[in-house]
């Protein structure tokens, strides 16, 4: 079976913290799949917002995510927090890419739990079509 591999970039220019609710853990006890994916739209939800941006309000255009991709490493548990790492990359005509990294804090340092990656589109939620990429926004890559 192969498995999916992310190659992360090398740096993130953001991060946000968020504790693992007990709503976050599955029936074996630690933090479940579905959960991993909130995780990851609320980062994306804080990332935007350091760049007054929002994902109905990315300078004129919406955004809407068009796939998904989740590699987990490790287990993270209730009261566990965790600290999610962001990073726009591969911009397109129509889009990018979000890179995110979750961790928590050890005594031995950052323990990696997932790697994930977001592919978005810039969207008009009027028209129902897709749109090219506003060039204002492309401080999100820096």
């Amino acid at each position: 079976m192969s498995r999916v591999k992310l190659k992360l970039p090398e740096q993130f220019n953001f991060f946000t913290t968020t504790p693992v609710r007990i709503t976050d853990i599955n029936y074996g006890n630690h933090l479940g799949n579905d959960a991993v994916l909130s995780f990851i739209h609320e980062s994306r939800v804080q990332f935007l917002k350091s760049f007054n941006l929002e994902e109905l309000k990315f300078e004129g255009v919406g955004l809407i995510m068009s796939d998904a991709t989740i590699e987990f490493k490790n287990e993270a548990f209730y009261g566990d927090v965790l600290k999610v790492y962001v990073t726009a990359s591969e911009p397109s005509r129509i889009g990018f890419s979000l890179f995110y990294k979750l961790v928590v804090q050890t005594k031995e340092g950052e323990k990696n739990i997932a790697y994930a990656k977001t592919g978005m589109i810039c969207y008009d939620y009027n028209l129902k079509k897709v749109v090219p990429f506003p060039t204002s926004a492309e401080r999100i890559f820096k």
